[in-house]
């Protein structure tokens, strides 16, 4: 949860579609915490496993930019 605070302060939005896959990574972490505050630790992990796929996929189809890149599977 601490990593992807940190890649969701520092991560820069590149395009209008990007836009769409961040507000979808957002709503999962968001629904992560809210799982992980009430314990329901699978729940909490599912939802950050989803933003964090989000992310991913966004950086590698070019809708973000990041220097944490060596967080994800996008090449250097």
């Amino acid at each position: 949860m601490r990593r992807m605070e940190e890649v969701f302060a520092e991560i820069r939005v590149t395009d209008n579609k990007g836009k769409e896959f961040y507000d979808f990574a957002r709503n999962y972490f968001n629904d992560g915490q809210y799982f992980f505050e009430k314990e329901q630790f699978v729940e909490a992990f599912e939802a950050f496993v989803i933003s964090w796929a989000y992310l991913d996929i966004g950086l590698k189809l070019g809708y973000f930019k990041t220097a944490l890149k060596k967080y994800f599977t996008i090449d250097s």
